[in-house]
């Protein structure tokens, strides 16, 4: 598993509705140009849900939840 860097970017994402697919998130900050590059970062273990490694796609997102992937860490904020 990988862990959250000190020197890691934490950035908030604004989204108008949750939840939100962990893979369109992903696509949606800029992190992937596509849908399938965010899902490939998934099922490698690349990405980090609220401190735990997340391997699921299509998990859902909520206000508050905390994304961190290739040394981003993205706060989810509902507009």
């Amino acid at each position: 598993m990988k862990n959250e860097s000190p020197q890691s970017e934490i950035r908030e994402v604004i989204v108008r509705e949750v939840p939100i697919d962990l893979c369109q998130l992903i696509k949606y900050a800029g992190i992937t140009e596509s849908g399938g590059a965010a899902n490939q970062l998934i099922v490698e273990g690349e990405v980090q849900l609220n401190g735990q490694e997340e391997l699921l796609k299509r998990r859902k997102i909520y206000a508050g939840d905390r994304v961190t992937v290739l040394g981003q860490t993205l706060i989810v904020k509902l507009a």
